[in-house]
């Protein structure tokens, strides 16, 4: 798909288009941009399951939280629609929303959300496009956020405000207090 420079989308319009494509992996900017998401590679995949499945496994046991993969997209107070690779939302406000709220781009942002970079800084997955997500979903009302960089084995953790903290050579990312037990394995995340 080849969309114009300047086109721009509101929410809703990009609802329908991607009703209509649902082939096609796309994310808006708050300023209406569309932005085409091209598949992972075979590695990252895996990296990307590993990383849901632990989140899945914490909220199934934690109870409180529902996850979502990186299929899911996120309607921010902002405009933009979002698809972190794996989020968790506190099960309360999840269960506020409408069903049809539900059935579409959930109107919020997730209170825990984590994106894994490619190998490359290029792209929509690579860091640099990757830190402008952060900041977006910091500045939306995530409490806390992952930016995980599997080449170098480094952590960025972004705080609900502030600076984010790097983290290298870790075996295991412990949650904020606000995600009570949440502890990710990395060594089972890098390994691919």
């Amino acid at each position: 798909m080849r969309f114009p420079a300047d086109l721009r989308l509101t929410p809703e319009q990009f609802e329908l288009l991607c009703s209509e494509n649902r082939e096609a992996v796309l994310e808006l900017d708050a300023d209406g941009r569309l932005i085409a998401m091209t598949p992972t590679g075979s590695e990252t995949g895996s990296r990307n399951g590993e990383l849901f499945f632990q989140l899945k496994v914490f909220a199934n046991r934690a109870g409180g939280w529902k996850a979502f993969d990186s299929s899911t997209g996120f309607r921010l107070p902002d405009g933009s629609v979002f698809s972190p690779d794996a989020s968790l939302i506190r099960l309360d406000r999840w269960q506020a929303l409408s069903p049809d709220e539900r059935r579409g781009f959930a109107p919020l942002c997730p209170d825990l959300v984590a994106e894994l970079a490619s190998p490359s800084d290029e792209g929509p997955r690579g860091l640099t496009a990757l830190r402008n997500k952060m900041a977006a979903y910091q500045a939306n009302g995530a409490r806390l956020g992952w930016l995980l960089s599997p080449q170098e084995q480094a952590v960025e953790v972004w705080p609900a405000s502030g600076e984010p903290q790097r983290l290298d050579q870790i075996q295991i990312l412990e949650a904020t207090a606000d995600f009570p037990g949440l502890q990710l394995q990395l060594a089972e995340i890098w390994a691919g």
